[in-house]
């Protein structure tokens, strides 16, 4: 700077040399134009060609430190400068003087760039608005707003015409919610262009914000049964209709105080929550269910009664009794069933009166095992007439018997067929079989191959804890030349029932005969072989069962 200063001094003292008159002297400024940036500081240097000045100084609001000075120079230092001004730098040379101003232009980057949407949850088809604000930037008429949708440009704003005492660096536009709106990103880009300043290109953009749209105008409808019984899983199901976007839909569900865990679904512009209720207390509850989006919520309430129901009480009293013995059986309802439930007690001669046990004196038989009884209570709940069942079976002890339906004491085998001995014990408990042939034990487990050898008398006993019986089976086993004239007679039989059915249906269908052609000698007598084999199957058929 000393160096600048030097030169300039050199020059006016060769123009002072050269004759020029004081009269005729210049009084510059440096720098020629001045860009600040806010709060920042300025060296300004005034000089002047006259050789012997006279006052001189700068005229400024600015707060201003002379930190320098020459024979022609002065330099000072401007402090703080926030906002636009012009300095006026001064000389006076033989009475008579000169000054020059030096217009100072402040700046502020768009440091900070704030973008509001309002609302930031709008109904389909209202108008949003979206407005973008710079606190401090300057100077304004250099500014440029953007708004952005995503990557396009909604709408572009500059300040050039803007009014100095209406200077506000904000755009604000409407626009109208549709459903591709939904969860798009919204911007604001700022410029500061400085170029006509000689300044740079400074820019910034605003955090970006999500638009939330929404239908939201039905209420929440429940479905559930309006009878539950205590303890008991049920499923509530809560759903809401015209709602978009569906899958972002939040339900909440209650039981009275008692909060629910619902499963969300959806589909399409319908969602829903499906819960499992299982209610504690009897008595009449609420079913509520709170569907809320973004910021708005539906609540709808449901009536529920709750009710005590178990299944009756169904005792014997000796549940193995032995057969002719005597048990009661009894039918009641259960000490939580609230009111008293009607009772009926299958088997039993008469329905009991209100509040009274059903009961049935059985003297228990032989048949009686296995048999099922049925207790059923019947109950009114707020009108609706409510039916459970309790079955138990009756197991009636009883010796070993061998009936003539399972186990014949008459038995026939065929020789060289595999047989077994067929003798099935009925009991309770299940009793053991062991047959024995010729003081030995007979295998009942495995088939036996029949021969002439296996025929004779088998004594077989079955046993239980209670006793056992004894029954003995004779055993035949026949050759198979036995019967041999009944087949012969029965294949006569076949034959004389085929001739019959081929005469009358050869009298029958004489007229179609007529008219079809004759079968030739080889489908003929194809015809009879299958005649005869015919016979011959029936007549093994009826041998096999000892026809």
């Amino acid at each position: 700077m000393e160096m600048l200063l030097f030169g300039v001094w050199a020059l006016l003292a060769l123009i002072s040399s050269s004759g020029a008159t004081e009269g005729l002297f210049e009084v510059s400024v440096w720098p020629d134009q001045a860009l600040v940036k806010f709060g920042q500081s300025l060296m300004v240097n005034c000089s002047t060609t006259c050789p012997d000045p006279g006052p001189s100084g700068i005229d400024t609001f600015l707060k201003k430190t002379q930190v320098g000075k020459g024979p022609q120079w002065k330099e000072f230092l401007l402090e703080d400068v926030t906002e636009d001004s012009i300095l006026q730098c001064f000389f006076s040379c033989s009475g008579i003087q000169k000054d020059t101003s030096l217009g100072i232009v402040v700046y502020q980057p768009p440091e900070q760039v704030i973008l509001e949407l309002l609302p930031m949850w709008v109904a389909l088809d209202e108008v949003f608005t979206v407005k973008c604000h710079v606190p401090r930037v300057a100077p304004l008429e250099n500014l440029t707003l953007t708004l952005l949708q995503g990557n396009q440009e909604l709408h572009r704003k500059n300040f050039m015409s803007v009014a100095v005492a209406s200077q506000r660096a904000e755009v604000t536009i409407s626009v109208r919610a549709q459903r591709e709106d939904h969860r798009c990103n919204f911007s604001c880009h700022a410029e500061l262009d400085l170029s006509s300043h000689g300044g740079g290109l400074f820019q910034s953009s605003s955090a970006s914000k999500v638009l939330q749209i929404f239908e939201f105008s039905q209420h929440p409808q429940i479905w559930v049964s309006p009878l539950l019984e205590v303890g008991t899983a049920e499923t509530a199901s809560c759903e809401m209709a015209r709602v978009f976007p569906a899958k972002e839909v939040v339900f909440q569900m209650f039981l009275g105080d008692q909060a629910l865990s619902p499963f969300l679904s959806w589909e399409g512009d319908t969602a829903w929550a499906n819960a499992t209720v299982r209610a504690m207390e009897t008595g009449d509850q609420e079913l509520s269910c709170l569907a809320s989006l973004g910021p708005m919520e539906q609540t709808t309430r449901e009536p529920v009664h709750v009710y005590s129901f178990p299944p009756p009480v169904l005792e014997i009293e000796e549940p193995y009794p032995l057969a002719g013995t005597d048990t009661n059986v009894t039918c009641a309802g259960h000490v939580l069933t609230s009111p008293t439930p009607t009772l009926r007690l299958q088997g039993a001669p008469d329905n009991p009166a209100p509040g009274e046990p059903a009961w049935l004196l059985l003297t228990t038989r032989e048949e009686d095992d296995g048999r099922n009884f049925s207790c059923e209570a019947s109950l009114e709940v707020q009108g609706q007439q409510l039916i459970k069942t309790t079955t138990v079976q009756l197991h009636v002890l009883y010796k070993p018997r061998l009936e003539e339906s399972s186990c014949p004491g008459n038995q026939t085998w065929m020789e060289g067929m595999e047989q077994m001995l067929v003798c099935v014990p009925e009991g309770n408990p299940t009793p053991s079989l062991v047959c024995t042939w010729k003081g030995m034990m007979f295998d009942l487990e495995v088939p036996q191959k029949a021969t002439q050898n296996h025929t004779g008398t088998y004594c077989c006993t079955a046993t239980n804890q209670l006793g056992s019986v004894s029954k003995d089976i004779a055993l035949i086993v026949q050759g198979l030349d036995v019967g041999f004239g009944s087949t012969i007679f029965i294949i006569i039989i076949v034959a004389l029932g085929v001739g019959v059915i081929t005469i009358a249906l050869y009298l029958n269908y004489q007229p179609c005969k007529r008219e079809r052609r004759k079968l030739p000698y080889r489908q003929k007598e194809k015809n009879k072989d299958e005649e005869s084999q015919f016979a011959v199957q029936q007549a093994e058929t009826c041998t096999t069962h000892n026809c």
